[in-house]
Formats: C-alpha cells, structure tokens, sequence
C-alpha cells in the first residue's frame, strides 16, 4: 500500500536503511511496500533480497508466538526528480520493469541530458504522478495519480475524477519519527550549505512521512474505496520475487562465456594453460603438470574458466598490442594457470602457494585477480574492456561512502550556525576532554551518532570493474563520474551479494618507474632489457648486496624507512626473506611482536623449538613462525587434517570475513576434533589454535607478498645497473616515498650532472642524454601548464630559442611567468646572468603585450640599454631554487647555516659509537608519529648526514616536546647511538632546528 518509500539510499534526504525500514514494517503489520529511492535503484535488490531474508527468518518465530506468518511483498522502482521538483514515480511490475527504469535514468545520467517531463514508453513500468489541483492531462494506461489523504478535499469536480480507476493512495515515507525528521532537516541543510533555520519548506519532507499501520492508511480514504482498490490492483500485478535466490550463494552475474559455449571455454584455456606450461617450465615437468590439472579441474567445476580467459584477454592486449607492463599479485597469483597464462610472474610451485589460498570446491564467495598497470596506462586497458563488451554489459563498480568521518562533525556545527573558531575547538583531538562538557557539543555529537553509518554519496571503486552476462541494468541503474565510465549505484559487498565478480584493474607508479626506465636505458645507451627475466634478477649478487645494507632509494616497496630497516635487520639477500619482509611490515604483524619473533629465529635457527614435527617441516622457511594466510592453510591441513578447502574456509573466517557466528564455531571445533583425530595431545592442538587464532587477523597472502618482491627486484636491477636512467624514471613517474628532492639527490649521486631546467634543452619532464639530466619545466612552482607545453613543442617545430627577446615572441609568454623562468637560470644559454636578464625582460614586456598570431615579416628589434655590472649571489640563487623547485639544485641544504658545524659522527661511523652519547647534525628527509599503549605519541625521523648517507632517529614521549619537527631544514640532534640486529639508529635526547643565513635579497 506504500508506493513511495524512501531509505537512506535517497542520499541526504532518507534517514532510515533497508533493515530499518523492513523492520518497522513487520512491526506494524505491513504486507506490501514499494522502495523507490530518488534518482537511483542502490537498495532495489538488497531490498527485495531482505525483505524476503527477514519473513523466512521471522516465520519460525511467529507461529511460536500463535500469530500466521506472512511475507512482506517487496517491489522496487525509482522516484525521478530534477533538483527538489518531483516529476513522477516509476515502479517496476516484473524484472523488465526493472531494467527499462535503470536504462531509462542511466542514459540521461550518461550523457547528461536532463530528465523530461513526461517519461517515455515503458511496457513493463507503471508511471506516477503526484496529485495538483490543476492536473488535466489524459493519461495513458500505465500512467496514474497519486493522492495524499490530505488532498481528497480537491476531489470534489476535479477532472480526474473522470479517470478514477487511475486514482492511487499515496503515502510517501521519508522518516521514522519525530527524531528523523529532525535528522532529515540537518540532511536538506548540509546538502543545500545553509544553516538549519533557512531551509525551505519545499526542500523539506512532510513531517507526517514515516510508516503507518495500513488498516491507519486505509481508514483516510474509507470516502474513497475505489482508490485503495485501485492501489491494491496494481502492487498485485507487480512480481519481483525472481531477484531472490534462496541459495547460500547467488548464482554468478558474470559473463558466461569468453568463447560460444562452456566447451569452447574449456577447451581454449586448456590449449593456453598448456602452452603456457611448456614455455615456463619447459616439456614433462611431471609436478606442474599434475599441478595444472588440478587446477583445471576446479577452475571448470566451478566455472571460471570464462573469468580466466577474460582476464588473459586484457593481459593479452596490454603485452602484444599495447608495449604495457603489467603486475598480477594477489591470491590470483596462487595459480599456475594464471602463471602459464602471464597474468601473473609468480612461481606457486618455486613458492609452495596453494591454489586453494584464490579458488576451491568449496568456496562460497567469488575470488578476483589484482592486475597492476602504471598509473598512466591504466586508463587505455580500462578503455579497451569498454570497447570489447555491449553497451550496458560492463560498468565500473561503485562505492558508499558514509558519514562517519569526524570531519562531518564539522558540517554539522556550520548547520548550526556555530563560529569557525568554536567548530575548529571541537574538531581538535586535544581538546576532546573539555569538549565533552560542552553542551552544544554534546548536542553536535547526538547528531553525528545518528548520521554517522548513513551514506554520504556514491564514488567509484578504485578499479573494479564487472562484465555482465546479461545486462547490468537489470539490477541497477548507471552513473557517470568524472573518470568518465558508466559506474554501478552500489558497492563490491552489494555485488558480491548479487553474484557478481570484479576484475580489478589498478594502477601504481612504480610500474611506471620500470617501464620508463627500461625505455630510457634503450634511448639514452642503445641497450634492450628483458624486465621479465626474473630469474637472473633473483641470483644476482650485487642486488642483493644492496638489498643486505638496505638503500634501495627509489625501489618499489622496499624503499620506506620502516622497510629499510628491516631489510639490514634481516641482512635480508635473498628473494625468500625478502618475501618474508613483505609480509611482516605490515603493519599488524609488527605490533603484534610476530615481526621481532620471526627476526630473532631468522638469526637464529638452531634455537628454534618447534611444537612438534609437522610444525616444523610446515613452517621450516619461516622459523616456525606463521607469516602468511597460506602458512594458516599448511597449519590446518597438515596439522590438523582438514581438507584444504576447509582449511581456507577458516582462514578467511578467522579475518573477519565470516558472518556467522555459529557456523565459525563449528569450524573450530571440526579443527579441534580433527586435530585430536590425528594423535595430537590436548594440550598441543590448544596451544597450535592459540597461535593461528592470534596470527590470522593479522595476515597476508604469500602470493601477495610474491608480488611486490618480484616487482622490486625489477627496479633493484635497473637502479643497479642503469641508476641514472631509472632515477629519473622515478622522477617522472612522480618519485614514490620520499619527497622529490630525494630523487634528485639520488640522481646527482649515481654521478649524473644536473642541470635546472633551460628553455633550449628542457622538456616538459626530466631528460638524460649520456651524462647529463635536465629538469623538466613540470617542477616550476607556478609556471602554468599551457607554458609547460608550449616551450618544448614550440622549440621542436621551429628550432632552439635564439634568446630571450626571440622567446618572448615565439611563445607568446606573458612577464610573470618569463621571469619565473629567469630566475631560475633557464635563459643561462645567452651567456647574461639573471639580473641582466630581469631588465631586459622588462624592456620586453613591461607594458600591455599585443600577441603575435602571426611570423613577423621583418624583424623589430627592442632598444638596448648600457647596464652596470650586476652581481650574481650563489645563495641569493640557492634561495630561488628552494622557492621554485622545493630544493636547492647545486647547494646543500647544510650551506644555509650559519654554522660550519656538521656535527661529531656520520652514519657510517655509528657502529663505533654504540651506547654512547652523540652529537649530530641532520637534514630533514620525513617523520612518522605513532601512539604508544599510554596514548602518548612518539616520533620516528629520517635525516640526511652532510656525507649523503640517511640516518634514522627515534623520539620518545620523555624525552621530545609536544611538536619536535618544523618542517624542512636542518637539525642539531643530540642522542644515543643503540643498534637493534645489526641496524644502528638515534634515540633523541635533545632536537633543535638550526638557523640558516638570511636571503641575500631580504637583506637588501
């Protein structure tokens, strides 16, 4: 009898979910309700899903209590309106329904035309409009009106009265109560950017839009008798019971096939499996061999062969049609059908991964593979797999964000009218304690904990991506954000729910650092490299060498302090450790104490006791300790003798991803059981589960782990053999870590001269010819963009700048921006210093400049002046880089002190001074602040020596104040060397930034 219910979904204007609104219905008695959610179906499925979840759930209890089940009949749609102004309601009859409503909004949401008047033809839709005394149009036969109870005075002689069967109840439902229609004026207000007291009543709901028992509803309208017939009449007509599987797991929505049919499936991935196997692990390899067919055998019962190929598609074309490098990481990589087909260069047989760790018999929820491409490439793939699919069968996957960030603590108090000030008080963690006792804030808070789990708005998933096989929009309509591609209205869990999985294609630079790299080292040395040839990489001395001291600056993953530390700790030297590596710094490992447990038996091994023999031909590799998800599989299957579906089952139970409670509870006690089953004492299968239920929260999938090794010894080996080429990769990728000037100092350290950008040899980004790297002009601070592309492409077209009068003509460039540009040396070519230089460009373009949009017949010569000789300072210079670049070029920071100090010890001299007291002066590189067990907060810093080498520092809460860093700069470090496996670092005693020479130019 509710046609127009509203959820949250309805974006800052529902108040109420899905489970809220079901919920109270059931409680009231309500048999049947229509969702129709504004401009959006996100909650149509989960609604139809619950509605029917709920009743089957309830039934038991109701004929316990002596009342007759029932079912709440759930049927969906969208309400249509342009800004507030409510055009009408669309409410599906059948399935179809459903999809000409989605298509209908997601074409004028695609293409950005506004919603029409009147709606067009819809054979399975009924289409509502609201009731207005003036209403006088002939309506067609899925066209009715709806009327309030508060309207049917304007009955008497409407016209409509002539069309009577059309005439429906009309009872929309925005809120729960008092409290939410509260609740929904804060909404209106943070949606419109007003202050509560000023939103218009017509931007409001009517406080009397919340649920009502229906025989209420009916009783309004006992004058009119035909209209709840005719409402009755119509939501009878409507079935949507096809959305609901009553299966503990949907069937898939994915495409079906890559080929014609299953068989052609099976058959085409068979053929590239086994090719695959033969150029990877060459002919009769009997253990892969075996391997493969296991794998195939499940991929085909569980019908994934089409994802595979799918995904092999998209590899497929970025390798041979595109030149692009790819990373497949993630449990995927547990697959040897996935390594034979390329999506991935991670050995599951070299690393003992289990297949079962991505896919199994009995695995529930769909798994999906993580392909990394650079973050510029991205895009085309993306692009490509729009291309290859229909129109409405392939979309981006959305996402909800909600309201529980504290920063809408912050909208609410501008609602409220509270002074900047006053809402700055309130969103500062220090002063949480006094707040508390503030009753404005109390009140501020009252509100958020309403708010806090509604959804904010829709966004885009990062780089999910789903192929349907029938049409998307029959389970929701599409938007378009700016990225530019048709984006689902719900979110992956809404997806998995359904029975969709996601083909993840994401994107990270320091792909990109490689590919460039490797195409630079071909330009700049005429040298081919074969980036893939893992193997050789993982033997080779020299990189591990340098993984053993810990400075692979630049090197995807393994460049963060945290890491490099690590790293020397381990004397890590070998790709197994460095796998290990990856996994431990995460950082629930590391607070847990698993990091320093498995550090202490890594230099150790003969002092490790195992709890018995199993444990220790399991985790032999990693010292008895568990490190990864797999290590959790190895644990139960081997331990404990669960099948290794089981195994996995639990794995992925014991991180959360479980829902229920009891059937978690059954699993453990089937491990207990099992465990006992196999020999083991009680004490002994007590003690295994203690430290897998501990571990397993905490973990991280090997073959994730695999990945990000293999990928950074890729950028080990180019920052080995060719670091110039791939320093400035980093560059240009937009470094990683550390903060640009990093990169630089790295660059100026494999021996390359650079040089600050010039107007005759700088392109838009960084360049190396032999030697020799100039700057691109995309570092200028506020040189706009249409100059960072004119330069270079004006200078190739038509030759190098001849000076400056001849550049200010050619490109048109307007005085602020030539004399960023002078001032950075840019125009050095001419043989002028800077100085000269400002005045000339002044005689150039000190007055209102008439562009050129044409060659100069003759040329026209501006006056010359005789100027003094002007001084040109190397700090005044040093001050300008800093300025415009972030960092000076060719002077250190440690010679903008006024003092020659450079402190008692350098880095590579801390082993000598261990337990002792030191002096040191570093430059600031970064900072991390943590929180100690007291909720006291800690700092951890890494600097510079004045030798180039990095040194790190620890800043206890005792011992630091409140703020110690103050940005960039140098700093007197006053400390006490302590070493901690092999890797020496400062713990702060006393830290002061030192002062630095004044701007010749200030001084002026």
């Amino acid at each position: 009898m509710f046609l127009n219910v509203h959820s949250s979904y309805s974006l800052k204007y529902g108040t109420q979910s899905i489970d809220q609104l079901i919920a109270t219905a059931r409680h009231l008695g309500i048999h049947q309700m229509v969702l129709t959610d504004i401009n959006n179906s996100t909650g149509a499925v989960e609604f139809i899903r619950e509605c029917y979840k709920q009743g089957i759930a309830k039934e038991a209890d109701e004929i316990h209590r002596g009342n007759i089940p029932y079912q709440i009949k759930p049927v969906a749609g969208i309400e249509f309106r342009i800004g507030n102004k409510l055009l009408y309601v669309g409410i599906a009859r059948n399935k179809e329904g459903m999809r000409e409503l989605n298509e209908f909004l997601s074409h004028h949401n695609i293409y950005h035309i506004p919603l029409p008047e009147v709606p067009p033809e819809m054979e399975n839709v009924y289409i509502i409009y609201p009731f207005q005394k003036t209403f006088n149009q002939t309506l067609k036969e899925n066209e009715f009106v709806g009327i309030r109870g508060k309207q049917l005075n304007f009955l008497y002689g409407h016209p409509i009265l002539k069309q009577k069967e059309k005439l429906l109840v009309w009872h929309p439902v925005t809120v729960g109560d008092k409290i939410t229609y509260r609740l929904h004026e804060y909404l209106r207000a943070i949606e419109l950017n007003t202050l509560l007291s000023k939103v218009p009543d017509e931007q409001k709901c009517n406080p009397d839009e919340f649920l009502i028992p229906e025989a209420i509803l009916t009783q309004q309208f006992e004058q009119y008798p035909f209209i709840v017939q005719n409402t009755q009449k119509l939501i009878n007509s409507c079935d949507l019971s096809v959305y609901f599987e009553d299966t503990p797991t949907p069937s898939s929505k994915n495409k079906f096939f890559y080929t014609a049919n299953f068989d052609g499936d099976k058959k085409m991935l068979r053929e590239l499996a086994e090719k695959g196997l033969r150029d990877r692990y060459g002919e009769n390899n009997a253990i892969a061999i075996k391997r493969l067919e296991k794998e195939l055998r499940i991929i085909e019962l569980k019908n994934f062969c089409a994802y595979f190929l799918i995904t092999y598609d998209i590899v497929r074309y970025a390798m041979e049609d595109c030149g692009f490098y790819h990373v497949g990481r993630g449990s995927g990589a547990n697959s040897i059908v996935a390594y034979c087909l390329r999506i991935t260069d991670v050995d599951p047989i070299d690393l003992d991964l289990y297949f079962e760790r991505f896919l199994h018999e009995k695995r529930t929820s769909p798994p999906d593979f993580d392909i990394d491409f650079s973050w510029d490439e991205r895009e085309i793939i993306q692009q490509y797999i729009f291309d290859s699919y229909p129109k409405w069968h392939v979309a981006f996957l959305g996402t909800m964000s909600t309201f529980k960030d504290r920063a809408i603590i912050r909208e609410i108090g501008k609602v409220m009218g509270l002074p900047k000030e006053e809402i700055d008080s309130f969103t500062d963690p220090t002063k949480e304690r006094e707040n508390l006792l503030n009753a404005t804030y109390q009140k501020l808070l009252a509100v958020h904990r309403y708010m806090k789990s509604m959804p904010n708005q829709r966004s885009i998933h990062a780089g999910g991506i789903l192929i349907s096989q029938e049409p998307i929009t029959y389970y929701t309509a599409l938007d378009m954000p700016p990225k530019g591609f048709p984006t689902v209205q719900w979110d992956m869990y809404e997806a998995e729910a359904i029975g969709y999985e996601k083909f993840d294609i994401l994107s990270q630079r320091g792909i990109g650092h490689i590919r460039e790299a490797v195409q630079l080292i071909k330009k700049n040395r005429g040298k081919e490299v074969d980036i893939h040839d893992f193997p050789k990489f993982k033997k080779d001395q020299k990189l591990n060498n340098i993984l053993k001291e810990g400075q692979p600056i630049g090197c995807f993953y393994i460049e963060s302090p945290a890491m490099r530390q690590l790293l020397k700790k381990l004397k890590c030297d070998d790709y197994l450790t460095l796998v290990a590596a990856s996994s431990i710094i995460r950082p629930g490992v590391a607070s847990s104490g698993m990091m320093k447990s498995y550090i202490e038996r890594y230099h150790a091994p003969e002092k490790v006791v195992y709890l018995c023999d199993v444990m220790k031909e399991r985790l032999g590799e990693t010292y008895g300790v568990m490190v990864y998800q797999e290590d959790v599989i190895k644990v139960c299957h081997y331990f404990a003798g669960l099948d290794l579906a089981d195994a996995d089952i639990l794995r992925k139970a014991m991180s959360g991803k479980y829902r229920s409670k009891l059937a978690f509870e059954e699993l453990v006690n089937k491990f207990k059981v099992s465990a006992r089953n196999q020999g083991h004492s009680e004490e002994l299968v007590n003690e295994v589960w203690r430290q897998i239920s501990s571990f397993a929260g905490y973990s991280f999938s090997k073959a994730h782990s695999a990945s990000f090794a293999v990928e950074s010894y890729q950028s080990l080996y180019l920052k080995t053999y060719y670091p110039k080429e791939f320093m400035v990769a980093v560059l240009n990728n937009y470094g990683g870590f550390y903060s640009r000037w990093v990169y630089v100092h790295e660059l100026q350290k494999t021996g390359a001269r650079v040089h600050l950008p010039c107007v005759n040899q700088s392109d838009e980004v960084v360049t190396i010819t032999g030697e020799d790297a100039h700057l691109g002009f995309i570092g200028i601070q506020g040189l706009e963009e249409k100059n960072i592309k004119i330069i270079p492409q004006e200078r190739k077209a038509n030759g190098p700048y001849l000076d400056l009068e001849d550049f200010v003509k050619r490109t048109c460039v307007s005085l602020e921006q030539a004399i960023l540009l002078i001032r950075l040396g840019a125009f050095r070519f001419t043989g002028k210093d800077r100085k000269t230089l400002l005045w000339d460009v002044h005689n150039y373009l000190g007055f209102k400049q008439k562009k050129i949009n044409h060659a100069e017949l003759f040329k026209l010569s501006y006056k010359t002046y005789e100027l003094p000789a002007l001084m040109d300072s190397e700090l005044e210079n040093a001050y300008t880089e800093l300025e415009l670049l972030g960092y000076p070029l060719n002077y250190k920071m440690f010679d903008f002190l006024k003092t020659p100090y450079r402190g008692d010890v350098m880095t590579a001299d801390l082993h000598k001074y261990l337990g002792k007291t030191v002096r040191m002066v570093g430059n600031y590189v970064c900072e991390k602040t943590v929180h100690t067990i007291k909720n006291t907060k800690m700092w951890f810093g890494t600097f510079l020596d004045a030798n180039g080498d990095f040194f790190d520092t620890t800043h206890f809460p005792n011992t630091t104040p409140m703020y110690p860093f103050k940005g960039k700069g140098c700093y007197l470090i006053l400390g006490k060397v302590v070493e901690d496996f092999g890797f020496q670092s400062i713990e702060v005693l006393k830290f002061a930034k030192l002062d630095i020479q004044m701007n010749p130019v200030a001084i002026d």
